[in-house]
């Protein structure tokens, strides 16, 4: 009996034994699997930081491709909800009751260096028929040696930087392959024109500014101080101008600020020594805006022709006796000045607008402009009403806006 109660005893001694190291072997077991699951956890978190971190670099290397970096211009505030179609254009009415000739400068913030409307398309189709029709009048070259490399500067900021980023519903930046290597180009979106955002050797440099007349509606001008001079002034050294208003810029270019505006009444003795201390003075980064009116009676932007913006001492003009309201407009010009930070050129722009008469009258306008048509003879130059062909249009304009 004693031996056998030992017998049943021992075996269940031995089965508590097995049981505990069968627990200690399962705790083993499920630490192992912990350790497994954790190291698994770690892993995971790992590879999706690392995937997502790849993902953002990627993503930050197609959102950087949307344009060519350019340091050395002022930052472009982009406007990502841009609707050219629906903007309208600007109103300007510069109108004062005495008309004093001075630079009249403001500040302009460098994005809003162009402005774009819902007449682009029409613009654009406009100056691309006045290039094809003028050439020398309308795009010009005088000293390419020196005026290439301020062309080439604003020609690659605008179409690789400032286009994309202040226009991104109208331009569009594509990197793509050549034989030469990685290049960009330019889509524009509403021409359906393609053009590299990089000028070559082989480029020249009228095509140059031939892209950039059919590519924005603004107007170019490019200015350089004279070489080998004590008092070095500002030459006319190249331009794309589709729009001139009562000069032919071909009669300008290699000639100095002064020359070019001989023909404005009170220039030499109102304006030309603070005109050349400040575009002498312009700084980098630095961009200015003016706006100036007259009056015309045709509807052509293209006003290269003598007579028929402006009027000079001892031509021989014959007054209205009454206007074709349908085809008189306030002409206006949003101009703009900035230098180049590489070449150190001066950049001359404007942007012209025309506002039908009938429109400044139905808005309220109307006594307004007929008191600055008057002011012109009462400023501080007083044949700017001669000049601006007042004499011709004067008095026919002002009766149809006080009737």
């Amino acid at each position: 009996m004693p031996n056998h109660m030992s017998h049943v005893e021992k075996p269940s001694f031995m089965w508590h034994l097995r049981s505990w190291e069968e627990m200690k072997a399962t705790s083993r077991f499920t630490l192992a699997n912990y350790m497994n699951v954790i190291l698994l956890i770690v892993f995971l978190y790992v590879a999706i930081r690392q995937a997502r971190s790849k993902q953002q670099a990627a993503a930050k290397t197609g959102h950087d491709r949307r344009y060519i970096k350019a340091p050395d211009f002022p930052p472009v505030e982009e406007q990502p909800g841009f609707d050219w179609k629906t903007t309208e254009p600007l109103q300007s009415r510069p109108f004062k009751p005495k008309y004093h000739l001075t630079m009249a400068l403001e500040n302009l913030e460098p994005s809003e260096l162009l402005v774009i409307d819902k007449t682009y398309e029409d613009r654009i189709a406009y100056r691309r028929r006045i290039m094809a029709e003028h050439g020398k009048h309308v795009i010009n070259v005088h000293d390419d040696q020196r005026i290439r490399p301020a062309v080439v500067e604003l020609y690659q900021f605008l179409l690789g930087t400032y286009l994309p980023l202040r226009f991104p519903t109208l331009f569009k930046l594509h990197e793509t392959e050549y034989e030469q290597g990685k290049t960009f180009m330019l889509e524009n979106l509403a021409t359906k024109a393609l053009f590299p955002a990089k000028a070559t050797a082989q480029i020249s440099t009228e095509w140059l500014l031939e892209t950039l007349g059919r590519t924005v509606d603004e107007d170019f001008l490019f200015l350089l101080p004279e070489e080998d001079s004590e008092d070095p002034k500002y030459v006319l050294e190249a331009y794309v101008t589709v729009c001139p208003s009562g000069f032919d810029p071909a009669e300008k270019i290699g000639k100095r600020l002064a020359a070019i505006h001989k023909p404005v009444p009170g220039y030499s003795a109102k304006l030309e020594g603070s005109m050349d201390r400040f575009f002498s003075k312009v700084e980098v980064g630095k961009y200015v805006k003016r706006v100036n009116w007259s009056i015309t009676t045709n509807t052509e932007l293209y006003a290269a022709a003598a007579g028929t913006t402006h009027a000079h001492e001892g031509d021989m003009v014959e007054e209205l006796d009454h206007i074709d309201v349908d085809k008189t407009f306030v002409r206006s010009e949003r101009q703009t000045l900035h230098r180049l930070p590489k070449s150190k050129a001066l950049v001359f722009a404007f942007h012209t607008y025309l506002y039908p008469i009938k429109q400044i009258k139905e808005e309220g306008g109307g006594e307004e402009l007929a008191a600055a048509i008057d002011g012109l003879k009462l400023g501080n130059v007083p044949q700017m009403h001669f000049y601006k062909r007042g004499a011709v249009w004067g008095e026919a304009v002002k009766k149809y806006l006080r009737s």
